[in-house]
């Protein structure tokens, strides 16, 4: 299971999944301002290094981060936990919920029977 990120790590990665490698500077550029210290992205950096998100490549005196964990990666682990944790591992709750709250009508389960049916076969 990948580990879950606080809201910034979250934000930087974000960018990482946009705009692909990247040296600190380079983070520092997307953000508005005031920008943040450029020592506290680097140790943000540091710490989704640490978590296995990003590795980096050294390129003369800096490094260049590049992401491990794909955007895709990512949330499907998230989406997993949260069903784990809330609905019993139950996807079937999870769909039963989003009909209750009205937010999945019937056309819309029906192409979700019809996405099943054609991983089958």
């Amino acid at each position: 299971m990948i580990k879950k990120l606080t809201n910034k790590e979250e934000e930087i990665m974000n960018l990482f999944w946009a705009q692909g490698d990247m040296f600190i500077r380079d983070l520092l550029k997307f953000f508005s301002e005031p920008k943040p210290h450029y020592n506290t992205v680097a140790t943000i950096v540091k710490i989704l290094e640490e978590k296995g998100f990003v590795a980096r490549r050294a390129i003369g005196n800096t490094h260049q981060y590049y992401p491990l964990v794909s955007e895709k990666q990512y949330k499907s682990s998230a989406l997993d936990a949260v069903i784990s944790q809330y609905y019993n591992s139950s996807y079937t709750s999870v769909v039963s919920h989003f009909i209750e709250k009205e937010v999945m009508d019937l056309d819309e389960l029906k192409e979700l029977i019809r996405q099943i049916e054609s991983k089958r076969n």
